[in-house]
């Protein structure tokens, strides 16, 4: 690696987690392209990522060969700046059991609860884009983790409208094969659970797991003893880019997780240097579904960490989507997008319309806090310079309910509605 590029990103690597594997370095990445291949993009931390201000700063204590402690409160202050915890994970998705937070749960949405197993909450390699970065800097106020499954049972037992658990992380499947199944065995005790997620990365940074690793063989028991109880397990893989589904081995580990009787569902966010190309997501779903896994989600890039690098605006990502949807065949066409996670929920912009008083985004919960409001459309006047739903003007004629989920997630309202949400109303969004 030139010596410039590599001073770069160890710079960068001070404030945004970095790790990377052998499979990815040797099988991933096309190191003829770096920098600009993708997928050395998508896990080597690079220096623009960092404001110019902070990056000078940063270099100048490195240059003066600052203390180590002065080093790192530069890089706190920095990372406190990154908007660690976006779409109010901490405020509004922790839940309580008998007056006691449980901050190893998160539960949005009526029917799912994520669960953030202690001894998962590392990954295979980072993604540079990964909008739980906080997890990985050692920080345990911003981490999300509990040692073991006992809250998540009760919880789940006062919560019987609770059909999904998403063990997630970090990624669970860093973990063998005997302690993952100290974690999900559990939920088989709990009748109202018909659905168990698994967030994964591990088909595409490491498929080891499922095919040649010691106790791969015992890990497809365990996914085998979840289905043959009648419940689906689904395996929530994150593919970013065509070429981490087109080895042998990725191609191998999704078959065989298929043996199980697992399903497999595919979704990642649009990340410009990385995937901003409508045609390298039509490759990217029709792979996936000729494997048999299932296109879920295209996603909004958060608006965390080095959210300026890699973000795509509103109006192009609903423009890419739509091109690279036409490309599909139709049993490929099961993929949601461009969705924004945001603190009301999943909004998805289903399009741009014109109109005589000028132009909009269409845009509609797919998922919500408040299940009354799911499937509502809604829309919001069309800006070229809108990344997320911060930098969105709802149309006035928006419902009095809409506007005040809504705005929760920041987005703005003209007129007499603009302003602060009253503490009555957000209270009622807690």
């Amino acid at each position: 690696m030139d010596p410039q590029l590599r001073e770069s990103i160890r710079l960068a690597a001070r404030v945004l987690p970095f790790r990377v594997n052998d499979y990815v370095l040797t099988r991933l990445i096309e190191w003829d392209r770096a920098p600009d291949d993708p997928m050395f993009q998508l896990v080597f931390p690079q220096s623009d990522m960092l404001r110019d201000n902070e990056r000078h700063r940063l270099a100048r204590l490195i240059a003066a060969n600052a203390s180590e402690s002065v080093i790192r409160d530069a890089v706190a202050g920095i990372r406190a700046g990154l908007n660690p915890h976006p779409s109010g994970q901490q405020e509004f998705n922790v839940p309580s059991l008998d007056g006691r937070r449980l901050p190893g749960l998160q539960h949005k949405y009526r029917e799912t609860v994520l669960y953030f197993p202690g001894q998962g909450q590392t990954c295979h390699s980072y993604c540079t884009y990964c909008f739980r970065w906080a997890q990985f800097i050692g920080d345990q106020d911003l981490r999300f983790a509990t040692p073991g499954p006992d809250d998540l049972v009760a919880y789940l037992r006062r919560h019987p409208e609770v059909s999904d658990v998403l063990v997630t992380g970090g990624d669970p499947l860093v973990m063998s094969a005997d302690r993952l199944r100290q974690h999900v065995e559990p939920l088989l005790g709990v009748p109202s659970v018909r659905t168990i997620r698994i967030g994964t990365k591990a088909v595409a940074y490491w498929p080891q797991r499922f095919v040649t690793d010691r106790d791969a063989d015992t890990t497809l028991r365990l996914f085998e003893e979840v289905t043959s109880t009648g419940r689906q397990l689904a395996v929530m893989a994150h593919f970013s880019h065509p070429r981490e589904i087109g080895t042998d081995l990725a191609r191998t580990a999704v078959a065989r997780i298929r043996s199980t009787g697992a399903s497999l569902y595919c979704q990642a966010p649009l990340i410009a240097h990385v995937n901003d190309d409508a045609a390298v997501w039509a490759e990217l779903w029709r792979a996936e579904s000729a494997m048999g896994a299932v296109p879920y989600y295209l996603f909004v890039e958060r608006d965390t960490g080095p959210h300026g690098y890699f973000r795509v605006p509103l109006s192009r990502a609903v423009d890419l989507f739509h091109d690279a949807y036409r490309r599909l065949p139709g049993l490929a066409r099961t993929v949601r997008g461009p969705v924004m996670s945001a603190t009301p929920g999943k909004v998805v912009v289903d399009g741009v319309q014109d109109e005589p008083t000028g132009r909009y985004f269409q845009l509609r919960l797919l998922q919500a806090r408040d299940p009354a409001l799911v499937g509502r459309p809604f829309r919001a006047r069309y800006s070229p310079s809108a990344y997320w739903l911060t930098d969105l003007v709802l149309d006035p004629a928006t419902p009095g309910d809409l506007v005040r989920a809504l705005r929760v997630g920041g987005a703005d309202v003209p007129g007499a509605e603009r302003g602060v949400m009253t503490a009555h109303a957000q209270g009622e969004q807690r």
